[in-house]
């Protein structure tokens, strides 16, 4: 089992229907260290307060009620970004096919060895924690920029859309020493150490986009 996606933070959550199912994956999962919640069916899972972890979904295609697949639909309608490994005893290649293109990470047929499952699940679970880690990176570089002045975020669209200071100047209709205070203060802000970092800071901004 590998450190990164074993840790006791990481949830599995499981929902299935049938009991037997549901305590044999929690044996399994909590055999090689994660942190399992199962259950019953889609409206109990809904109805939990969960975890803020790394986590995913470990999702039984027929489900009384609501199906699976439907299921997976509602998720990404409300925006609960949980990576799901379907499984069936059922399953057919349309139902994978239409499974993955929505974004699962892995269809298993019943019987699925437990070694399918489980690396199944260190897939999940690494996607999941680099989504959270991505999203983290984009609401601290947000930070940063909303710490900037509206002149300086000005500057700062201007100068990695790839314009001289002297022009920014001129745009701006403000002396060469302005714009050349707002550029090194706006790199101390964002920390940038270099242009080349600004302009990747602008780009995932969307500031380079908008400003072309």
């Amino acid at each position: 089992m590998k450190k990164e996606w074993s840790e006791a933070q990481s949830t599995v959550f499981v929902i299935d229907d049938d009991a037997s199912v549901r305590h044999a994956l929690q044996s399994l999962l909590r055999s090689v260290g994660l942190q399992v919640q199962v259950f019953g069916s889609a409206a109990e899972f809904l109805n939990t307060r969960l975890p803020d972890v790394v986590s995913c979904l470990v999702l039984d295609v027929r489900l009384q009620g609501v199906s699976g697949l439907d299921f997976q639909s509602e998720l990404a309608k409300a925006k609960i970004h949980v990576p799901i490994i379907f499984i069936t005893g059922h399953g057919d290649i349309p139902m994978s096919v239409k499974a993955m293109k929505a974004g699962a990470v892995e269809f298993l047929t019943k019987p699925f060895r437990d070694q399918e499952l489980l690396d199944a699940v260190g897939v999940a679970l690494n996607l999941d924690r680099t989504r959270r880690e991505n999203d983290k990176a984009a609401q601290n570089l947000q930070a940063l920029f909303q710490s900037l002045t509206p002149r300086e975020r000005e500057v700062m669209a201007l100068v990695t859309a790839g314009l001289m200071n002297k022009q920014i100047a001129a745009q701006l209709d403000v002396s060469e020493v302005t714009v050349k205070v707002h550029r090194h203060n706006t790199m101390e802000k964002m920390g940038a150490k270099s242009l080349a970092d600004l302009v990747r800071m602008a780009d995932a901004l969307g500031l380079r986009r908008t400003n072309a």
